[in-house]
């Protein structure tokens, strides 16, 4: 510093060549206060960037107090040049204040203002949470300036086509000669003054605004600290802050912002979100790399091809300390060739691509991802100010033992264990409260009925969930219930309705159950949709059969579940017809919902005991990640809703004015069943495939009867397989080319052997297998009953895949009931 003059120090925001230059001059000038671009409602946040559980990267959290989800992040990573000189003024007892416009008016303006987007690496503009556009490219006139990526025009002038490459070689690779500290910031001064008389002021008024704040602020300061400021702000701005203007001028700018309360806070943050790919406009392409720069002392190529072969070791790939040193000579000879002084990304990537991956980009991806980038995820200290509902949740994870991630993980969960249990209600009602922190998935390896299994990952946006959820009550099972009330009253359809009834089990939210039962037996009783109606039944069902599980009384639910299968059944004929083919295959989906909600009904109404595993066959009902147990419910009175809904299949079978897609569905489910003969199932099909039947509603009824995995049916049954085949060989020329989209859809579903066995079967023609297909395939080869000495002789090893050995009382003929 000279004279009474501030030490400006521009910087590329998270660079860490930028971070180390900082941290030199700093050391050399000893500033008595430091300014940082940032919002100055910050400052009292400031010395808990000294507390030893502050750990980057992390970021200020700006949020309106009366509109949560309107936020804005400040994000600091360990190499980003703000946080360096954070942690430079409190090591060295020296004030550190922010400097930037307050975000009181950054929040309020974001919501007046649809086009925030920012100058790319110029700028610390806050990362907004509502998704910002992307700048223009080079050049691209925006107003009376032009809007420029100051990095991209550097480059291009130095004669780079890469602006990161360019970076990479003056900045992050200059060498230990410059003995100036100070040299780097001045040429960067002279190259953004000389870039803002070419380009303009940067196209935006807000940038104007917010250099009239940060100039006011650096007028205070030197009133109170005369010639011992520093400040540390984007490079783009140094010019504007060297600028001799008018203090009346500045604050002209600045009369008239609009404002609103805001509260601010420091939150985790990832290195994911800090790449530019994550939307972030002043982010970077490779955190994880800056990130191994800024830190290693010493040979960052050897150290970062060391760690590139210890997580492709990780991944069961053969990689020696040979691949390590030859991946090492390789990147810097790529250095050499190519004129750079230190071997960069581009030449390490190249070289780990050769030597480590065989040329292959399917093991460098996973480098990408997890070192290139990386799933670093900051912390922050148990004093940091939060919501009363943030604290509750980490209250609840330190409890339960879940530690947010930035990895995404998968948690299998065993319901009999309180622990296991109690994880899955949080998970549940975060779900409910729009913090998607974890999210169900089907279990693998496992068919127990009290099994849970997700997806976890924690992203910094959920904070803001939080916050925003922070409306809803001071604590997690509080703002849940107030939640799925709010949500039952607000609930548009009856399916809406029953979904959340379904999540308040679940969840274990015994008094929002009784409000969403109320609206969900008046929505039932007043929709008079059987589509509605049949989309409500299923996750009714689901949520009975939860109800053992989870310890929840629900014969308020069974009521209602009766309630609906008789409308369903009365009105489901009619609704079947006069249907065009769209709504025909609508209301078929329809059909197999009910018909899998009634079996799962039928089995509650059998009074199952508590454990038992729940019969397989008795449909698809079950909720992603979840596996049921029936509930014992012997009191239901419903042992004839299996019955009465075959009574319904037999009729939509029956009818012509039914479209053929529901009737061929409805004989598949009645022949699946044994409620309809083999010969009375090919009866029926001769009848539809007969010359007198439409081509196009014949294809609409073999949809319906084989479609959805009905193919092993026509490899089984070769007089099916026949009809089928006789009756298509006989469509005429101009029918084939209608029916043919149809057949096509039906036939491609199937499984590959299916379609295999299928092919050889109609190349030999029904009746003539021989060999190995013989023995495989048709009635031939098959007993009339089943040989209960062969059955027996594998019941243990089924009772081993299906987890059964721990359950207690469950014979070998229940465990026969439970493979179907």
């Amino acid at each position: 510093m000279t004279g009474t003059e501030p030490l400006l120090l521009g910087v590329r925001h998270h660079g860490p060549g930028s971070a180390r230059a900082v941290r030199a001059a700093l050391a050399a000038a000893r500033p008595r206060v430091v300014l940082i671009e940032g919002p100055p409602e910050a400052d009292a946040l400031i010395p808990l960037a000294a507390d030893e559980d502050m750990r980057p990267p992390v970021a200020l959290l700006a949020h309106a107090v009366d509109e949560p989800g309107r936020s804005a992040f400040w994000p600091l990573a360990e190499f980003s040049p703000e946080w360096v000189a954070i942690r430079w003024a409190l090591e060295h007892g020296v004030p550190a204040r922010f400097i930037d416009l307050p975000a009181t008016h950054t929040l309020a303006w974001g919501r007046e203002e649809k086009d925030t987007s920012e100058t790319p690496d110029a700028e610390n503009e806050p990362t907004s949470e509502k998704r910002q556009p992307d700048p223009p490219a080079p050049g691209t006139p925006s107003g009376p300036d032009i809007r420029v990526d100051p990095l991209a025009v550097l480059a291009e002038t130095a004669g780079y086509d890469d602006p990161e490459r360019w970076w990479e070689d003056v900045v992050e690779h200059r060498g230990a000669g410059d003995r100036d500290p100070f040299a780097p910031f001045t040429a960067l001064e002279e190259a953004m003054g000389a870039l803002r008389e070419t380009y303009g002021a940067g196209g935006h008024d807000r940038d104007l605004v917010r250099e009239a704040y940060m100039r006011l602020q650096l007028r205070a300061a030197q009133r109170e600290f005369e010639d011992g400021v520093a400040v540390v702000c984007g490079a783009w701005h140094v010019p504007a802050l060297r600028q001799r203007t008018a203090v009346a001028a500045d604050r002209a700018l600045l009369k008239g912002l609009p404002k609103v309360k805001a509260e601010l806070t420091w939150v985790p943050w990832t290195h994911r979100r800090l790449s530019r790919a994550g939307g972030y406009g002043a982010g970077i392409d490779s955190p994880g790399w800056y990130g191994h720069l800024f830190a290693v002392p010493d040979r960052p190529v050897e150290r970062w091809m060391t760690k590139v072969a210890g997580l492709l070791r990780e991944e069961d790939r053969i990689v020696s300390p040979a691949h390590v040193i030859e991946a090492v000579r390789l990147a810097e000879t790529l250095a050499v060739m190519r004129g750079r002084p230190l071997a960069g990304l581009g030449e390490t990537t190249d070289a780990v691509r050769a030597v480590m991956c065989e040329g292959s980009d399917v093991p460098l991806s996973l480098v990408r991802d997890r070192l290139v980038v990386g799933d670093v995820l900051g912390e922050v200290p148990a004093g940091a100010p939060a919501v009363p509902l943030q604290r509750d949740l980490d209250r609840q994870q330190r409890s339960l033992r879940l530690k947010p991630e930035a990895l995404e993980r998968e948690l299998e969960l065993d319901l009999r264990k309180e622990t296991d249990a109690a994880r899955s209600r949080l998970l549940h009602r975060l779900r409910l409260l729009s913090v998607e922190w974890g999210e169900p998935v089907a279990s693998r390896g496992s068919t127990g009925t009290f099994r849970e299994t997700w997806r976890l990952r924690w992203e910094p946006e959920l904070t803001v969930r939080v916050a925003e959820a922070g409306v809803w009550g001071t604590t997690v099972l509080a703002a849940a219930t107030a939640k799925a009330e709010a949500d039952a009253i607000g609930a548009q359809s009856l399916a809406d309705v029953t979904a959340l009834a379904e999540h308040c089990l679940l969840a274990e939210l015994p008094d929002a159950l009784p409000v969403v039962m109320r609206i969900l037996a008046d929505r039932a009783a007043l929709d008079t949709d059987v589509g509605h109606l049949a989309q409500a039944l299923p996750a009714l069902v689901r949520s009975l059969r939860y109800g053992d599980v989870r310890g929840t009384d629900t014969g308020a639910l069974t009521e209602v579940a009766a309630g609906l299968a008789e409308r369903i059944f009365v009105g489901l004929p009619p609704a079947c017809t006069a249907l065009d083919a769209d709504a025909a295959e609508e209301m078929r989906r329809h059909v197999d919902a009910v018909h899998g909600a009634v079996g799962l009904l039928g089995d509650a109404g059998g009074g199952a005991g508590r454990g038992k595993p729940a019969e397989a066959g008795s449909g698809d009902a079950s909720a992603p990640g979840h596996e049921e147990a029936p509930t014992p419910t012997s009191a239901l009175g419903h042992g004839d809703l299996r019955r009465r809904w075959r009574a319904v299949l037999r009729t939509l079978s029956a009818r012509d004015t039914v479209p053929g897609v529901i009737r061929g569905r409805a004989v598949r489910l009645l022949l699946d069943g044994g409620e309809l003969g083999p010969d009375e199932a090919a009866r029926l099909m001769g009848l539809v495939l007969s010359p007198g039947t439409p081509p196009s509603d014949a294809a609409a009824w073999i949809e319906g009867f084989v479609g959805a995995g009905g193919g092993l049916l026509l490899v089984h049954d070769e007089r099916l397989l026949g009809l089928v085949d006789a009756w298509l060989t006989g469509v005429t020329a101009e029918a084939f080319t209608d029916v043919l989209p149809l057949l096509r859809r039906t036939f491609s579903a199937y499984e590959p052997g299916v379609r295999r066995t299928l092919g050889e079967l109609v190349r030999r023609g029904p009746g003539k297998q021989t060999g190995a297909v013989a023995a495989a395939v048709g009635i031939s080869g098959f007993g009339a009953e089943s040989d209960a000495g062969r059955a027996d002789a594998v019941v243990p090893v089924l009772r081993l895949l299906l987890g059964l050995d721990d359950l207690v009382g469950n014979s070998d003929n229940e465990l026969v009931g439970v493979a179907g």
